[in-house]
């Protein structure tokens, strides 16, 4: 499966963002992507109100992200806002085309590094698993990169490969830890990990102002066994790597960590 890492500075308005993607979005595929990977909070960045920007996942901007895929013929997974029930928003992956028509909502919420996304986002509660060109994706979303069951839970369900969308916080370390933690994940679930960030706002001239996670860049496909195979800095950028499935299934022949695992000593799920 050839995928595309579309490494974006995404804007505050969520029709400039649309046109983004759908441009992105022609030229991976006329690149020979069959999958288009953009950031978490590609609808809109953080550090704007989430609430006036959350649209249902038939809203216009989903709508036109669809619209964008099936003009292409490829798989896009695009962060964005849906509304919650409780009057908080949802840190929702869109992941639409080539037959698939489904949504992620971010499991773990980053009330870190004095960030609380919990404040005005409500937490997913499922898993979910898509299959594109003889590969089976599993999903998560950049604070879901520090725990570790997340990635051998969707292992366990059959990925072989696991997109992560994020918008990393910047800070003293924090590129090293991005590039530590999704090494780490492709190890511990002994799938490809796709992860595609948010590019660093200064890069295009807008420095970041405040606390809120806007992005590092340095997005990056890691193999079954931890290696970078290909990676990008922190300006923006487009990023095709195949993904071999296969190779996935060699790593767990050699290193079987998920058949060797001490169930027993595991909390319930």
């Amino acid at each position: 499966m050839r995928v595309a890492v579309c490494q974006l500075a995404a804007d505050v308005s969520p029709t400039a963002n649309l046109a983004t993607v759908s441009e992105r979005v022609r030229a991976a595929a006329e690149a020979g992507a069959g999958a288009v990977v953009f950031p978490e909070a590609t609808m809109a960045r953080f550090g704007i109100p989430l609430g006036p920007v959350a649209e249902p996942l038939d809203g216009p901007w989903a709508t036109g992200v669809r619209e964008a895929a099936a003009r292409a013929g490829v798989l896009v997974v695009a962060g964005m806002f849906t509304p919650a029930p409780d009057g908080r928003v949802r840190n929702t992956l869109l992941i639409t085309g080539r037959g698939v028509d489904t949504h992620y909502d971010k499991l773990h919420l980053y009330d870190a590094f004095g960030f609380a996304e919990s404040a005005t986002v409500a937490p997913g509660d499922r898993t979910v698993l898509a299959d594109l060109d003889g590969v089976r994706l599993g999903f998560a979303t950049c604070y879901d990169v520090r725990f570790p069951g997340l990635f051998t839970r969707l292992a366990d369900q059959g990925a072989q490969a696991v997109l992560l969308p994020a918008s990393w916080g910047a800070g003293p370390g924090k590129r090293e830890q991005w590039e530590v933690l999704v090494r780490a994940r492709a190890l511990d679930s002994t799938c490809w990990v796709v992860a595609a960030g948010q590019a660093d706002p200064a890069t295009v001239g807008k420095p970041p102002a405040g606390r809120a996670p806007t992005g590092i860049g340095h997005s990056m496909v890691v193999s079954p066994l931890g290696e970078v195979r290909a990676r990008l800095g922190a300006a923006p950028g487009l990023l095709l790597h195949t993904l071999d499935a296969a190779e996935t299934d060699r790593a767990r022949a050699a290193v079987p960590v998920l058949a060797n695992r001490r169930r027993d000593l595991e909390s319930p799920a």
